[in-house]
């Protein structure tokens, strides 16, 4: 047997894509601009509607099945306690872990104003444990609030800032201290800036959870915090396989150019104007008053991509230690400051907060993972994979792969690993079609490899540049002599030039020029920070699909194996992904999709398939009530259920308030795939997913496509299903037929991954076969239809024996590559398996398995690929 990536084998395979069409069921379609839209893929029940103005983040499940998520900026004309941001407790409901949502009844949605104004809850109440501006930490601090070094609270300040302190709570996971995990320290995020992290003690007793105000703290008040700069805007994250919680940074302002511009789109104008986002204006003096400056400067204005985002920068400095000279009591002047400020490559990461549990954590800044607006990463159980979701208006999907997993670094800033931008590849993505009938086919393009340290090395570069700096390198005027006349000037500089302060336009073509030419490791040494510093420019340029729109979520099971799902909410599915130009090009849905992906072999993910597609603004209210519209953060819970939760403010729905479903996606009906040697056999089982209420019984067929590769020689039934007819196998060997009954209900509700049968197959030729499942019937112990999801499996099979090797044994393939090393069949890479190649490369079992032998990789069989063969001992 020989390890493969499936996805890899069926790229070119008819049975690649099984569609949702017979699985799903549709609401309200008929009203739809969009067909498909909207669409469940599985089943969905309301849990939770919040309080009115409130977007449903931070979804956290205890162990005990309890759970809690934050109600985030609600509507201050909400009676108390609902009018201020709170995490609570959804007390009252506990999750099963059996995989069926029946431990609740659907909540029907809030129809008066009192619903409205408050969270409710499905079978329980929402159980508030800490709110905004609450006195913790024995009185010195408040909850979301962020001090500068002198203990002055941010809210003080007047001025641009992003949302009001504390108003934001995000991301909420739990590290618990006790065997039991009923006790513990609760991570919240709030979106602020600069940003928070809270850590709040909690526990469970006999009257529910409770927070221990009095040693709760701020953790970005630490002066281990202000080392790394702080942070920015912190939304929703990740708890790592190893227990640290992980903060994404959404950094909204970090784009370089706006929309679906590219560098080359400037460098090719000659200006920046109407391109530039807001990037450029970073350290400008009141850097959120630009727009107006450039109505001023330019007949053809624009709105710089992220310039909202720039509110708070100069309450970061601040936090920082700078002098708030721009600070006049009442509003905030253009003086610039010149002591300190934040180097803008220091956001939009990813913060790791080490050592959790201690007196004063420690955080580490993921600069390799790259710099984007993360809303947040999933961090896989090989502890080297991570996958990074960026908010906003045409923006990437990430991938990170470590060379070692991340927590045998003693040392976090010795994390190496490389860096990839996603790339849509399959042309029906850019055919306008509706979001529910297409999968995205999908690669992975190599941005650069580093280390954390390097990165930061990098990144240091910059860290003495200040709004002085500004006015200096791009104003003729002296600003000290005419400050109003110098912004000017600097102002219509940076649009059209670019911001000389920080990585310049021809750094990054010239990077991407290299890369093309060289690969990703053989550019200059000084161009090798360009994707991690400017990881959103630098991924256009070189063809990644940069055109995703709010990919707001992404989670996985947290003990993730292959053949699990990975989930992705995109909250809106319009802008970039449903124009006229680049990757993805499909019918507009605005309410919203979520794909989920196979996790393969090497926990790589090549398509999106969407499960979840929300509804079209122009549906019936009764349609859009109930349908999940806007998806945010989703959350993967034990038995394989996903949390969804809603920011989907306006929508057209009969109550104004957002909402946590919980999805329960079909079960999925599995056949194994297998590769076998050439004569030889081999075993593929037949597995069901899921059996939240048992399984009564059914009759499935299972076929092979190319019997000239493998055919089916015998099958057999699970132990547990006495009542069955002996497997039917075709004359040809193309198929067989099981049917069967669970009379000793041996087969329990809510069973997993339970084996129905097992086939053999034989390896007749050399090549790859399909094998595929077609459900005629199956049913639960209730009497009750199942209706998976049947997903195929592929036989591969190797080249025959080659010039009568040593007891004829067939060649295998050790590393699981798709390349046939063993040459001899002895179960091993040796000398001998280069001098039978080369001895037999004009021989038919040879020249007609190409794909086999072929080591050089030039698409023939050549004695190179003897010496390449060579060249891998």
């Amino acid at each position: 047997m020989v390890e493969f990536t499936r996805r890899k084998l069926m790229a070119s395979s008819a049975a690649a894509a099984i569609g949702i069409g017979a699985i799903g069921t549709v609401i309200g379609q008929e009203d739809s601009d969009t067909p498909g839209a909207p669409r469940i893929n599985g089943d969905i029940k309301r849990l939770a509607t919040t309080a009115h103005g409130a977007e449903v983040t931070g979804p956290f499940v205890f162990d005990n099945g309890e759970v809690l998520f934050s109600l985030q900026h609600p509507s201050r004309d909400n009676p108390a306690p609902y009018d201020t941001a709170a995490v609570g407790v959804l007390a009252g409901h506990q999750f099963t872990f059996n995989g069926r949502s029946d431990e609740f009844d659907e909540l029907e949605a809030p129809r008066s104003n009192a619903a409205q104004e408050r969270v409710q809850v499905a079978g329980g109440e929402y159980d508030i444990l800490v709110q905004e501006g609450d006195a913790i930490n024995g009185g010195d601090e408040r909850w979301g609030h962020p001090k500068t070094p002198d203990g002055t609270d941010l809210g003080e300040f007047v001025g641009s800032r992003y949302g009001d302190v504390g108003y934001n709570p995000d991301m909420n996971f739990f590290v618990s201290t006790d065997e039991e995990g009923l006790e513990g320290y609760l991570f919240t995020n709030n979106e602020t800036s600069p940003g928070c992290i809270s850590r709040t003690p909690i526990s469970r007793g006999e009257d529910g959870w409770e927070a221990d105000h009095e040693h709760a703290m701020e953790l970005e008040n630490l002066e281990r915090f202000r080392e790394i700069g702080g942070t920015r805007i912190n939304c929703y994250g990740d708890l790592s396989p190893w227990e640290t919680p992980m903060s994404s940074e959404e950094d909204y302002s970090h784009p370089r150019v706006s929309g679906a511009a590219t560098v080359s789109d400037i460098v090719d104008a000659g200006s920046g104007v109407g391109l530039r986002g807001a990037a450029a204006f970073w350290n400008r003096p009141n850097p959120t008053e630009i727009g107006g400056a450039l109505d001023e400067l330019f007949d053809d204005s624009w709105s710089p991509q992220g310039t909202w985002a720039l509110g708070g920068v100069e309450m970061l400095a601040y936090y920082l230690g700078a002098d708030p000279i721009d600070q006049d009591g009442d509003t905030n002047t253009t003086d610039p400051i010149g002591d300190v400020y934040p180097n803008p490559y220091r956001y939009g990461h990813i913060v790791e907060v080490t050592d959790p549990t201690a007196a004063e954590p420690t955080p580490v800044k993921h600069h390799v993972m790259g710099r984007a607006a993360f809303e947040c990463p999933e961090f896989l159980p090989d502890e080297r994979t991570v996958y990074l979701a960026s908010d906003g208006a045409n923006k990437g999907l990430y991938k990170f792969v470590a060379e070692d997993p991340i927590p045998s670094y003693d040392d976090r800033m010795n994390v190496r690993g490389t860096l990839y931008a996603v790339h849509v590849t399959n042309d029906e993505a850019a055919t306008n079609r509706p979001p529910a009938e297409v999968d995205l086919e999908i690669e992975w393009i190599e941005l650069g490899t580093a280390s954390n340290a390097e990165v930061e090395s990098w990144i240091a570069d910059y860290d003495d540049v200040t709004q002085v700096d500004y006015l200096e390198t791009h104003a003729e005027t002296d600003w000290e002599a005419d400050l109003e006349t110098a912004l000017a000037e600097a102002d219509e500089t940076v649009a059209v030039e670019g911001n000389r302060n920080y990585i310049t336009d021809e750094d990054v073509l010239e990077w991407a020029r290299q890369h093309e030419e060289r690969g990703p490791d053989g550019v200059d040494e000084d161009l090798r920070r360009v994707p991690f510093l400017e990881t959103r420019a630098a991924a256009k340029e070189i063809g990644a699909t940069v055109e995703f729109r709010k990919a707001e979520g992404i989670d996985s099971l947290d003990d993730a194996e292959p053949g699990d799902f990975l989930y992705i909410g995109i909250s809106e599915l319009n802008n970039g992904m449903s124009d006229d130009e680049g990757d993805i090009r499909m019918d507009r849905v605005d309410g919203g999709v979520v794909y989920r992906a196979e996790l393969e072999e090497d926990y790589n993910v090549s398509t999106l398939e969407p499960v979840v597609v929300g509804p079209d603004a122009t549906d019936a209210e009764s349609t859009l009530d109930a349908a999940p519209i806007n998806v945010d953060n989703v959350m993967v819970i034990d038995d394989g259920r996903v949390l969804l939760c809603e920011d989907k403010g306006s929508f057209g729905r009969s109550y104004p308030n957002d909402a946590l479903w919980v999805y329960e996606p079909p079960a999925v009906l599995d056949v194994d795939s297998v590769a076998i040697s050439h004569g030889s056999t081999g075993e593929a089982d037949l597995t069901l997913s899921s059996v939240p209420d048992g399984l009564a019984g059914g009759r499935v067929t299972v076929s092979v496509d190319q019997t000239d590769v493998a055919e089916i020689v015998d099958a057999s039934y699970h132990d547990a299903l006495e009542l069955t007819a002996g497997p039917s196998i075709s004359a040809d060997g193309s198929s067989v037929e099981f049917r069967f009954a669970d009379l000793e209900n041996e087969i329990e509700s809510g069973g997993r991954n339970v084996t129905v049968a097992t086939l053999e197959l034989e390896g007749i030729g050399t090549g790859t076969a399909d094998i595929t499942v077609d459900v005629h019937e199956l049913d639960d112990d209730s009497g009750m239809p199942i209706e998976p999801q049947a997903r195929p499996g592929v036989v591969v099979t190797g080249p025959p024996a080659i010039g009568g090797g040593p007891g004829g044994r067939a060649p295998t393939d050790p590393d699981g590559d798709g390349r046939f090393e063993d040459v001899n069949g002895n179960g091993r890479l040796d000398y001998d398996d280069v001098v039978v190649l080369f001895e037999h490369i004009e021989a038919d079992s040879v020249q007609l398995n190409d794909e086999a032998f072929d080591f050089n990789e030039n698409g023939r069989i050549d004695y190179d690929d003897a010496v390449a063969l060579y060249d891998e001992l």
